[in-house]
């Protein structure tokens, strides 16, 4: 039987990637993005058993009715992100607001709605960053919350258990759509300070996330994936 994913935020970017991939494989794929039409557009470009569904986690109180009629899930990814730029000095409240509500509350919401439709054999990955632990000025929401998704994914691994629960940390990306618009000289210095001399690739972080969804000895853990550029 073939699996059903759920990624949430797979209109673009690396969660769009994870779709594409499970849909190529022949799985039953609900992605969402705050744009129905979007939504739409991606789920048949992508094709296969693919449909988009519109979702807003800045609003969690509609969070379980937009999810009403997905059916089991075998894999759930939480990839929606959003890059505030918010400093102590300068605060944004109404952006902070928006990015910890999306994340955290709107992740666990998510998790909430879909729980009845999964299985002990079930499994999620949550998306953080390496914000976390190399913040840069303007990351002050998004270090924070990037931490706040390592005692999320202790916490529902604990309570879900058997259902398995893992985060993933990207570094830089450098194929992906933020990175890629990014000036050469600015990926290369970063290149040059990554143990392997040059950066992730979005595939590099889909076959990440594929082990952590299916191999069935992995729970709790919060992956890096960032070629060791933390080591530098």
């Amino acid at each position: 039987m073939a699996a059903s994913v759920v990624v949430i935020g797979g209109t673009s970017g690396l969660g769009r990637e994870v779709a594409a991939h499970y849909a190529n494989a022949g799985a039953e794929v609900v992605l969402t993005g705050t744009n129905g039409e979007r939504c739409a557009t991606c789920a048949a470009e992508i094709g296969g058993k693919t449909r988009g569904v519109q979702l807003d986690l800045t609003r969690p109180e509609e969070i379980a009715g937009a999810l009403a009629d997905v059916g089991s899930v075998d894999h759930l990814v939480l990839a929606a992100i959003s890059r505030d730029h918010n400093t102590a000095k300068e605060y944004n409240i109404a952006g902070a607001m928006l990015l910890v509500t999306m994340k955290l509350v709107g992740y666990t919401e998510v998790v909430h709605a879909l729980l009845p439709r999964m299985s002990p054999e079930s499994s999620i990955v949550v998306f953080g960053g390496q914000a976390l632990n190399r913040p840069y000025p303007g990351s002050t929401t998004v270090s924070t919350v990037n931490g706040g998704v390592i005692g999320l994914v202790h916490s529902l691994a604990t309570e879900l258990a058997p259902i398995r629960v893992n985060g993933i940390h990207p570094g830089i990306v450098g194929d992906s759509p933020y990175w890629a618009s990014r000036p050469p000289e600015v990926l290369e210095a970063i290149a040059k300070r990554t143990p392997t001399g040059r950066l992730v690739t979005m595939q590099e972080v889909v076959g990440a996330v594929t082990f952590l969804l299916e191999n069935t000895g992995v729970n709790g853990v919060n992956l890096a994936i960032d070629g060791g550029w933390m080591l530098l």
